[in-house]
């Protein structure tokens, strides 16, 4: 089996109280959305991995659409659902099969056409045959299949997974065992993002050798993001310009919001992410809040620390201002650091040369047999404790997807791998195998089924 690209997200959607939970935990076959008869109870989007004819995906659950939360978090909820929604390659859109049609429904319906991903509507709570005629009430409120289902009375889990198997898009063929993707590697997109008045605009204006920006020291020029295309050596870009973003209890208007939600939005569509400092300015509030953001997406990033000519004062080296970054954000070691000005134009070529390296890396593949004997080399040079008597095992391991390179592990029980063991063996395998400046995802996956990331 080939790696696909990164791992196809179906996001399951609906009003509240439909089931969407249920049917998460379900095809899951544990717990892992909270389920209850209170609408509202899921907020934030919960993801798990599932593994079905040789398809790897991730199901995501998500709030109600349309729920008004008793604490005031409706706007938090939509965020994520909307976050569910543009990353989604297929839409599970439940309904009640025993409530019939609603005009909640019907708004969530159009919501959804707007959305031009493949979908399959799913008629929940069919506990008997006797409503399976119901569904036809929900015929054509989606342009997609329908299926019904019962998590209460197990009806047509496998057809269910049949169905999002055949609907998801489709792998990879061209993959090789080894190096990217294919012989000509695709446009890449850089998201620029950082605070306000870093020097976003002024890099892009450098990169595209144009006055297409507005350049200004007044902080928050840019309001909207911008695609900007540009060539280096033959080869195709294009550089995502984000307006600054300000600490949250300042967003004095919905100009400033919006700021803050398309520079998420930019960081989403990147293949990699530049994250800009001022070297003359201390890490703020607002840049722990946008690395959080690149952390969540598993986006490959580099730190660019602009107005390097200026600098906090002359003892702050580059060496010190690469511990002063790591030391804040330590999860992070394997992103490389940059240092530009970009008012002149220096190192930019040099950055933009490295992103290419960061985004090529995102999409290698390692073979089978590599990455196991670098599993075994870890393992052996630094076995997991015992716990209760009992030691973690890993019997297999296989790249199941690139962008992030994404690693299973077939293993005894995921709960005999701790955090610290964990950190070990993604260390380990950043350094033997071509994933040294890219995030990685490991899931560990037990015998019965059941997985960690």
């Amino acid at each position: 089996m080939f790696a696909e690209m990164s791992i196809p997200k179906v996001a399951i959607v609906g009003r509240p109280n439909v089931g969407k939970s249920s049917i998460m935990n379900w095809q899951a076959g544990k717990l892992v959305s909270v389920v209850d008869a209170t609408a509202g109870v899921t907020r934030d989007r919960v993801e798990y991995l599932m593994h079905h004819k040789d398809r790897y995906f991730e199901l995501v659950d998500t709030g109600g659409i349309g729920i008004v939360d008793s604490d005031d978090l409706s706007d938090d909820i939509e965020k994520q659902i909307d976050f569910a929604l543009q990353e989604a390659d297929l839409i599970l859109f439940v309904v009640d099969g025993q409530a019939g049609l609603t005009a909640l429904d019907k708004l969530v319906s159009e919501r959804l056409r707007k959305i031009d991903v493949p979908k399959l509507v799913v008629v929940n709570k069919c506990d008997s045959i006797k409503t399976d005629m119901e569904m036809f009430e929900f015929e054509g409120i989606a342009d997609g299949p329908m299926i019904q289902t019962s998590v209460k009375g197990s009806r047509h889990r496998k057809e269910l997974m049949d169905k999002v198997v055949e609907l998801l898009p489709d792998p990879d063929d061209n993959e090789f065992e080894q190096g990217t993707r294919s012989s000509e590697v695709p446009e890449l997109k850089l998201a620029i993002v950082g605070r306000r008045n870093v020097g976003k605009s002024t890099f892009i204006n450098a990169l595209a050798e144009t006055d297409r920006m507005i350049v200004s020291e007044i902080a928050g020029t840019t309001r909207d993001s911008v695609d900007i295309r540009f060539e280096l050596d033959e080869k195709a870009f294009v550089a995502i310009d984000t307006p600054g973003v300000r600490k949250k209890k300042s967003l004095a208007n919905d100009i400033e919001f919006y700021g803050l939600v398309r520079a998420q939005k930019s960081i989403r569509r990147a293949n990699v992410v530049m994250m800009f400092f001022d070297a003359s300015q201390r890490i703020s509030r607002v840049d722990k809040q946008l690395v959080d953001e690149i952390l969540e997406r598993t986006k490959p990033c580099i730190f660019v620390v602009n107005k390097w000519d200026l600098g906090l004062n002359e003892e702050m080296t580059s060496e010190k201002w690469a511990e002063y970054l790591f030391s804040t954000f330590s999860s992070l070691r394997h992103v490389p650091v940059a240092f530009i000005t970009a008012r002149d134009g220096k190192n930019i070529k040099q950055l933009i040369n490295l992103a290419q390296t960061i985004y090529k890396q995102s999409r290698m593949r390692v073979s089978t047999g590599q990455l196991n004997r670098v599993v075994d080399e870890a393992y052996k040079n630094n076995p997991p404790k015992y716990q209760a008597n009992r030691r973690g095992k890993i019997f297999f391991a296989t790249q199941v997807a690139t962008e992030p390179p994404t690693i299973v592990l077939k293993v005894n029980d995921p709960k005999l791998f701790d955090k610290s063991w964990k950190r070990f063996l993604m260390g380990y395998m950043r350094e033997a195998l071509p994933f040294k400046e890219v995030p990685l995802r490991l899931y560990f996956r037990g015998k019965t089924g059941k997985d960690e990331e």
